[in-house]
């Protein structure tokens, strides 16, 4: 339910499912999809400043927020339309957030680690639903520690296009997939409805808010080794 909740020494073995829809994980896939060279997701700014001294300032893109909040020099922010193509092409993006990176970061220790948001949720549930791996941890990233509804959404809709038949559920993946069931159609709607979705209709980012709504958008499969986050490409 948020990243607080992660117990690390349950994850090795496990694949390990990140979401943080409002707005890493969505930022994070569309610079992966739009041609960035290297993707690396970090947990805090000194890791960030750390790891942009070792790569080259040629092909370097620095991005992110903190407390909501724009980095002092860095060149962009946490919005996914600051990262087209022209702009990440090639390029190596070193990127921070408040909580997101931090729960991918948390999470490393898990046999395999997934990123996951609203418009690449079918594509993540297919390839889980292929795989079949024993235990799965799907992880909210939420806000300071507490419960937020658009990441609780996105795992909802991440359950509903698994064929949970086989599965042993948790209470929360339980309660998660009948807001799964409610959600269909309706997911601009209640992302709206959170207290993050109000700060995007309020301040002028229903764009933003819509793009990351758009269930089965991207069919990009993101996948975080090493700090690094790559593309898992489809056999065939």
């Amino acid at each position: 339910m948020s990243r607080h909740e992660i117990a690390p020494e349950r994850l090795p073995g496990a694949t390990a499912v990140v979401l943080d829809v409002l707005l890493a994980t969505t930022t994070l896939v569309t610079i992966l999809e739009n041609g960035a060279r290297r993707v690396f997701p970090v947990a805090t700014l000194e890791e960030a400043e750390a790891l942009c001294e070792k790569l080259d300032d040629g092909t370097l893109l620095r991005g992110g927020e903190q407390d909501a909040l724009a980095i002092e020099g860095y060149d962009h922010g946490p919005y996914p339309e600051e990262y087209p193509p022209e702009v990440v092409s090639g390029k190596d993006v070193v990127f921070v957030t408040t909580n997101g990176t931090r729960a991918i970061a948390q999470a490393a220790p898990a046999g395999e680690l997934l990123i996951a948001s609203l418009r690449n949720a079918p594509a993540v549930a297919e390839y889980l639903q292929a795989k079949g791996p024993d235990s799965v941890y799907i992880i909210c990233a939420g806000s300071r520690g507490r419960f937020v509804l658009d990441d609780f959404a996105g795992a909802a809709v991440l359950l509903s296009c698994l064929d949970t038949g086989g599965w042993r559920l948790n209470d929360a993946a339980t309660l998660a997939l009948e807001l799964g069931g409610r959600c269909t159609g309706r997911v601009l709607e209640v992302l709206k409805a959170s207290r993050s979705g109000r700060w995007f209709v309020e301040n002028g980012r229903l764009p933003t808010l819509e793009f990351a709504a758009e269930v089965g958008a991207s069919g990009t499969l993101a996948r975080v080794r090493d700090g690094q986050l790559t593309e898992i490409r489809k056999e065939g």
